[in-house]
């Protein structure tokens, strides 16, 4: 027959080190059977005082690398790792609205150009780029019941996949890589931020004239011919749709004026260059898109001719203007 100890069970009273420290409970005794009749010995008396809950590590984070991941996000110049670990956190906390643009594919391309304009230009850049996806998808989502009973509404209820991201980003991408590589030194670093401020000036202006035009265009016209063709219709603009581009190109270049990417002079050029871009790929809609020989001509295509258009422009006018006012 098994029979228990009669001497006292020495216990510790310290918790493991990795539990959190909680207010002990009141000394407890436990009594438990002996074969020994001697009633001094007839119990086990534990009075020691005894922790209740399982604890969790005293610190849930480690105020080192919280520090660290702070000083990495803060890091100037951006560094890839910072750049990652931005997009990570931003990416987390925007993706309801990543999901209602972007398709998955999309928005792993959208992560990529994220973290190189993040590299590239700093969070400025980022958010110039951010400001543009918002408002595009808006647009892109205004009386979209309509536009998809006419027709004419954009894939997966707006929802843009990889080569729509790529089309629209391509000139700001190359900018991007010119940028972080230094090339043409501190003499053409402007000139690289000024084309990608354009890009994305000259694409946003793009898809709200189109999306605003197909949404509310009284009248659409061939800009070619200057016939009147259904909404939709490549190559064709509208005054509606016109002037909500305009006025889209404004602010995005207000926007990375006031956030220090660009000045007032080069916001103006970015403008200019926009309009000229957009009127450059609705002729090439009207006279090559869809015609014969021209298949490879895609949409995403067509989009990297006009920003790339937009681009150029912008750094050929600030040129311009350099070589007037010296």
């Amino acid at each position: 027959m098994a029979t228990f100890l009669a001497t006292p069970i020495a216990l510790s009273s310290k918790p493991p080190p990795f539990l959190p420290k909680f207010p002990n409970p009141i000394s407890k005794s436990f009594n438990f059977p002996s074969n020994n009749s001697n009633p001094k010995t007839q119990s086990i008396i534990i009075n020691k005082r005894m922790p209740t809950l399982i604890q969790a590590a005293e610190g849930d984070l480690d105020p080192g690398l919280v520090q660290q991941a702070i000083h990495l996000l803060q890091s100037s110049p951006p560094t890839w790792q910072s750049a990652l670990l931005s997009n990570i956190l931003i990416f987390l906390l925007g993706s309801p609205i990543l999901v209602s643009g972007l398709s998955l594919s999309g928005i792993a391309a959208a992560f990529l150009l994220g973290t190189l304009t993040w590299r590239a230009f700093g969070s400025s850049g980022f958010l110039l780029v951010a400001t543009y996806f918002v408002i595009g998808t808006a647009a892109t989502k205004v009386k979209m019941a309509q536009k998809e009973a006419q027709g004419v509404a954009e894939k997966r209820r707006g929802r843009r996949g990889p080569g729509s991201v790529i089309g629209s980003s391509a000139a700001g991408c190359v900018c991007a890589f010119l940028s972080i590589y230094g090339i043409g030194g501190d003499t053409f670093a402007r000139l690289w931020v000024l084309g990608f401020a354009a890009s994305f000036c000259t694409k946003l202006s793009d898809t709200v004239s189109s999306e605003i035009g197909k949404a509310y265009g009284k009248t659409t016209y061939l800009v070619t011919t200057f016939n009147v063709v259904p909404r939709g219709t490549e190559g064709a603009v509208s005054i509606e749709g016109t002037f909500a581009g305009l006025l889209a190109s404004f602010l995005l270049a207000s926007v990375a004026c006031i956030m220090g990417e660009i000045y007032v002079p080069e916001a103006i050029i970015c403008v200019i260059a926009s309009q000229i871009a957009n009127l450059g790929e609705s002729i090439i809609g009207a006279s090559l898109q869809e015609k014969q020989g021209f298949q490879w001509l895609t949409n995403d295509v067509v989009n990297v001719i006009n920003i790339s258009i937009g681009s150029i422009l912008a750094v050929l006018m600030q040129q311009l203007v350099l070589l007037n006012s010296t």
